[in-house]
C-alpha cells in the first residue's frame, strides 16, 4: 500500500471521531452505576478498529457489527439522541424497547447489528454482498467478529461460502484475547488468524488494530480492491479488551499487570502523541475538546433521558411481527387450462412462475443446479434463468439462511432448499433468531421462503423421515404452511413468494410422485389461513393438513356408515379458526390427525382452542391422533406401527360411536 498523507484538518477530523466513543463509554459507566442502563458492553480500547472500518467504508455500503463497535455508530454519524434512546429501551430508539444496546439494524445507516448469538451475522453479510455483486453496484460489506466468536461454525460456513462465491466481504476479526473470561489459548492453537485465509484460499492479513491509521488505510485499500475484483478477505485486528465482557463480569480473571501493559498502547493516546509531534494537538487542546464532547453528550443524553417511558399497547406488539401483507388471492386466469399434474411437478411449476413473477427471486440450496436438487424439482432451472439465480450452495444451511436475510435486506427474495426437513437443524439459530425476529426488532423482513421436503413411509429413517413442522410453529415471526394437493401447492407456494414473511414450506415427499391431480396453468395464488373442506359431513369433523387429508380420506373409504366432514388446514400458521370452530359447532365431535408425532404435535393447539372456546356445544370429547413418540424407525414394518393409520382408523370409529 502507498503511504498516506493527511492535512492537519483531517488528523483533527479523525481525532474527533475517534475520542466521541471514549467520550460515550464513560458517560454510559455512569448511568450504569446510577441505574440507567442495564448492561454495557464496553469498547474501551478498541475505538481504533470501529472508527477506523467506518471511515473507510463508503457510507452506503453496510456494515454487520457486535458488542463493542460503538465507533461504527458514531462515525456513521447516528444522533446520539436516538442512540442513547436505543440504550434506554426508549420507542424513539431502533427496535421500540423490543432489544437493547447495539441489538438492532438501521437501513438508513447501513448497519446491521447483532443477536446475542455470535457469528450469526455473517451469513447475513454473505447474503447483502451476493446481492451487491449480482446488482453489480460495486459496494463492498464489511462483517466483525471477535476471536471467541470465531470459534462457532457459523464463522466457518460464511468464510467458506464467501470464498467459494468470491463476494465482495471484508472479515474483521477483532482478537482481543478473551472470549468473556476464557483465553485464546483455550480458544484455537494457531498464532493468527491470517493463517486461516490459506485454508480458504482467500487474502487473509493481520494488523495492529490499536492503530487507527493502519486500521483505516489497510480496510480502504482492501474495499477498493474487492470492489473492482470481488473476493473476499479476512483482516484481524489485534488489539485487547480493557474492561470485563460486559460491566458485570469485570476483569479478575485477567493476570496481574496486562492490562497495565496495554494501557501505553490506547489507539487514542497513540493518536494523540502521534499528533502532538505533528504540533497538531496540545494538551490544552486535547482537554478543550474532551470538555466540548464530554457536554454535547451529556445534552443528548439528557434529552434521552427525558423522553417518556413505552406504554405497552398489544395491538402494536402484535402487529409488528409480521411485515404487512394483504393476503389476497390471485385466481387463474383461465380455470379451463387445468391439466392433471403430480405434486411434484405442481411445485416445480409453482417455482417456475415465482422465478418469471420475481426477477429479484434467488434459489439457493445444495445440489438444486446441475443435478436438480435431491428430488428433482428444480431439475433444468438452471439452463432457464442461470448460475446467478439457481445455485448451488456449500453444505452450510446456517450461512445459506443468514444469506437469505442478507438478500432481503437488499430488496431481493430467496428460496432455500433443505434436501430434507430433517437437516435444518444446522441452520435453526437462523431461522427462529434472524428471520422470525428481524421485523419485530428492526422494521427488517426477511423474505425467504424455506422448502422442507418431509415425512416418513418411504423407509428413511430416523433422519431424512421426521415431520418438523411444530418445531416452527411456536416461533412467533413465521409462517407454516403445508399443501396437501397439487393444486394447493402450486397456490400456497406462490402466496409463499408474495408474502414478504419467512416461510416455511413443507412438501411430503411421499406425495412427490403418487399424487395427481388437476392443477390451473399460469399465475395463481392460494390465501394464508384459509382451510380446504375435502368432504361435507355431519357426524363428525376430522381436522387434518397434509399426508393426513388422504389418510383420512382413505379411511373414511371403509367406512362409508361415518359422515364425516374433512378440513385441510392448509397453512398452521396462520391457522383458520373459523372454519374449524364452525364445522365442530355443526358436529359436535372433533378428531384432530397429524403424522408428527402425538405429544406436542400442532395438534393439541387445535384441541386446546376447540376446547376453551366451544367446550359446551361438544358431543364428546376432542380427540388427538399423532404417530408414536419414538424417533422414526427405518424397517418398513417398524414403521409402519409407528405411522398413525391404525390408531386413526381404532379412534375414528370410537369418536363416531361416542
Amino acid at each position: 500500500m502507498k503511504p498516506h498523507s493527511y492535512t492537519d484538518q483531517e488528523y483533527l477530523d479523525f481525532y474527533k471521531k475517534l475520542l466521541l466513543p471514549r467520550m460515550i463509554e464513560e458517560r454510559m459507566l455512569i448511568g450504569l452505576r446510577q441505574g440507567k442502563i442495564s448492561k454495557w458492553f464496553s469498547s474501551w480500547g478498541q475505538e481504533g478498529i470501529s472508527v477506523g472500518t467506518a471511515l473507510a467504508m463508503n457510507p452506503d455500503e453496510y456494515m454487520l457489527t457486535m458488542h463493542r463497535n460503538l465507533g461504527v455508530f458514531t462515525a456513521r454519524e447516528i444522533p446520539l439522541r436516538r442512540l442513547f434512546a436505543q440504550f434506554q429501551g426508549k420507542a424513539e430508539g431502533f427496535t421500540k424497547g423490543r432489544d437493547r444496546s447495539f441489538h438492532f439494524g438501521t437501513n438508513e445507516y447501513k448497519i446491521v447489528g447483532m443477536i446475542s448469538h455470535l457469528g450469526s451475522q455473517m451469513g447475513v453479510a454473505d447474503g447483502i454482498a451476493l446481492a451487491n455483486k449480482l446488482q453489480k453496484n460495486k459496494e463492498a460489506v464489511l462483517v466483525f467478529t471477535g476471536d471467541g466468536g470465531a470459534s462457532q461454525g457459523d464463522f466457518h460456513e460464511a468464510v467458506n461460502v464467501a470464498a467459494v462465491w468470491q463476494l465482495p466481504v471484508i472479515i474483521i476479526v477483532e482478537n482481543n484475547q478473551w472470549g468473556l473470561s476464557t483465553p485464546s489459548s483455550e480458544q484455537f492453537r494457531m498464532k493468527s488468524f491470517a493463517d486461516k485465509g490459506i485454508g480458504y484460499g482467500i487474502d487473509a492479513v493481520s494488523i495492529d488494530g490499536n492503530n487507527f491509521l493502519e486500521v483505516y488505510e489497510t480496510v480502504k485499500h482492501w474495499a477498493e480492491e474487492i470492489r473492482e475484483n470481488p473476493r473476499p478477505v479476512l483482516i484481524e485486528c489485534m488489539t485487547f479488551r480493557m474492561r470485563g465482557h460486559e460491566e458485570a463480569s469485570g476483569t479478575a480473571y485477567y493476570p496481574e499487570g496486562l492490562i497495565k501493559s496495554w494501557e501505553d498502547k490506547d489507539p487514542i493516546l497513540q493518536f494523540e502523541n502521534l499528533l502532538k509531534e505533528k504540533g497538531i494537538l496540545t494538551d490544552e487542546s486535547i482537554q478543550s475538546l474532551r470538555t466540548e464532547l464530554s457536554e454535547f453528550v451529556l445534552s443528548e443524553l439528557e434529552f434521552a433521558d427525558n423522553l417518556p417511558k413505552i406504554i405497552p399497547d398489544k395491538e402494536t406488539e402484535l402487529k409488528d411481527v409480521f411485515a404487512p401483507f394483504p393476503n389476497e388471492e390471485i385466481l387463474p386466469k383461465k380455470i379451463e387450462t387445468q391439466r392433471e399434474l403430480r405434486f411434484i411437478d405442481a411445485i416445480s411449476e409453482g417455482l417456475h412462475e415465482a422465478m418469471k413473477q420475481y426477477p429479484e427471486l434467488i434459489l439457493m440450496g445444495q445440489d438444486i443446479a446441475q443435478y436438480g436438487g435431491a428430488f428433482k424439482v428444480t431439475e433444468g432451472f438452471l439452463d432457464n434463468y442461470g448460475a446467478d439465480r439457481v445455485r448451488n450452495t456449500p453444505l452450510c444451511e446456517a450461512a445459506i439462511l443468514g444469506a437469505g436475510l442478507g438478500l432481503s435486506i437488499r430488496g431481493q427474495k430467496s428460496m432455500v432448499e433443505m434436501q430434507f426437513s430433517d437437516f435444518v437443524t444446522e441452520g435453526f439459530n437462523q431461522i427462529v433468531n434472524n428471520l422470525a425476529k428481524a421485523n419485530y426488532r428492526w422494521n427488517q423482513n426477511a423474505d425467504v421462503v424455506v422448502r422442507m421436503p418431509t415425512g416418513g413411509g418411504v423407509a428413511a429413517g430416523p433422519y431424512h423421515s421426521q415431520s418438523t413442522e411444530a418445531w416452527f410453529t411456536k416461533v412467533p415471526g413465521l409462517k407454516v404452511v403445508y399443501p396437501a394437493t397439487p393444486e394447493d401447492a402450486k397456490g400456497l407456494l406462490l402466496q409463499s413468494f408474495a408474502d414478504p414473511n419467512p416461510v416455511m414450506f413443507f412438501e411430503h415427499k411421499k406425495l412427490y410422485r403418487s399424487l395427481k391431480s388437476m392443477v390451473s396453468e399460469g399465475f395463481y395464488t392460494v390465501p394464508f389461513g384459509k382451510a380446504r373442506i375435502h368432504r361435507k359431513g355431519e357426524d363428525l369433523s376430522i381436522i387434518t393438513y397434509g399426508m393426513g387429508v388422504h389418510l383420512a380420506l382413505e379411511t373414511l373409504k371403509k367406512h362409508p356408515e361415518i359422515d364425516a366432514e374433512v378440513i385441510d388446514l392448509r397453512t398452521l400458521i396462520p391457522w383458520d379458526k373459523e372454519t374449524v370452530l364452525d364445522s365442530v359447532r355443526k358436529t359436535g365431535k372433533a378428531i384432530v390427525l397429524h403424522e408428527d408425532t402425538l405429544i406436542n404435535g400442532f395438534g393439541g393447539e387445535i384441541s386446546a382452542v376447540i376446547s376453551e372456546e366451544i367446550f359446551e356445544e361438544l358431543d364428546a370429547p376432542v380427540f388427538r391422533v399423532g404417530s408414536m413418540n419414538t424417533p422414526v424407525p427405518f424397517d418398513a414394518e417398524l414403521e409402519k406401527q409407528f405411522m398413525p393409520d391404525a390408531e386413526f382408523e381404532e379412534k375414528l370409529l370410537k369418536l363416531w360411536k361416542y
